[in-house]
């Protein structure tokens, strides 16, 4: 039955496993980047789970990287405008201009791109009318997946909603990527997920944490370290 499954690949020969990547990296990539990746190419669903600054976007990069040699088409969603535009102007750098669109409620920039940047609420209109871009759908990529309860706009309407709208309109020849960070629940969100798509989603998380956490205590009007970034407490903080 579908289901939400963390069964992890083989990787430690990557390049044998992937002998011709549609997209190359200028960094070797972590090893829950190359399991991500390696599903991808077998078009299977997953579920990212990391702490920020781990690169969950070169997982949907290299989906991007996918639908455009099929000649399919991208999408890429996230529960906030500041994100939108931030990641409109990353994907062009790394693809080109003509290659990334944009999609709001205000802003309309080439919405025939092989991948269209765009909020929830965009992506769930063309759903529901059923727009050229659906048919040519290859990969659905969600963003920040742990903020559903984000509003998502002025009218107090929650991402999260929308979001599993969304998922359930979704059509079912387009794979999806959902990217987030640690949370609690992420198992039981996947499981819903896999039951309601039908589709196995694969779980792919890291406790690796890029940018170590360092405590401090502002107290006396002046900042005390009392834990390192090796999670060691300072007495003398």
């Amino acid at each position: 039955p579908p289901e939400a499954v963390a069964t992890a690949l083989d990787v430690s020969d990557f390049e044998s496993l992937l002998p011709n990547p549609v997209r190359q990296f200028p960094f070797e990539l972590d090893a829950f980047q190359k399991q991500a990746i390696a599903r991808l190419e077998n078009h299977e669903c997953v579920f990212v789970s990391t702490h920020p600054s781990a690169g969950k976007t070169a997982v949907a990069e290299y989906a991007i990287a996918m639908a455009a040699q099929n000649v399919m088409r991208a999408v890429y969603t996230a529960p906030t405008r500041l994100m939108l535009h931030q990641k409109f102007g990353e994907f062009k750098a790394s693809f080109g201009d003509d290659a990334v669109g944009l999609l709001t409620g205000d802003v309309c920039i080439r919405p025939e791109a092989p991948c269209v940047v765009m909020t929830i609420e965009v992506l769930r209109s063309l759903l529901y009318r059923g727009a050229g871009l659906v048919r040519d759908l290859e990969w659905a990529i969600f963003d920040e997946v742990h903020l559903q309860s984000q509003p998502s706009n002025n009218d107090g309407e929650h991402w999260g909603g929308v979001w599993e709208e969304v998922m359930v309109l979704l059509p079912d020849h387009a794979d999806f990527v959902c990217l987030s960070a640690i949370g609690p629940n992420t198992h039981e969100l996947c499981d819903w997920i896999g039951r309601t798509k039908r589709k196995r989603v694969h779980t792919i998380s890291t406790e690796k944490r890029p940018v170590p956490l360092q405590h401090y205590l502002y107290a006396a009007g002046g900042m005390h370290k009392v834990m390192d970034r090796a999670g060691k407490f300072l007495s003398s903080g």
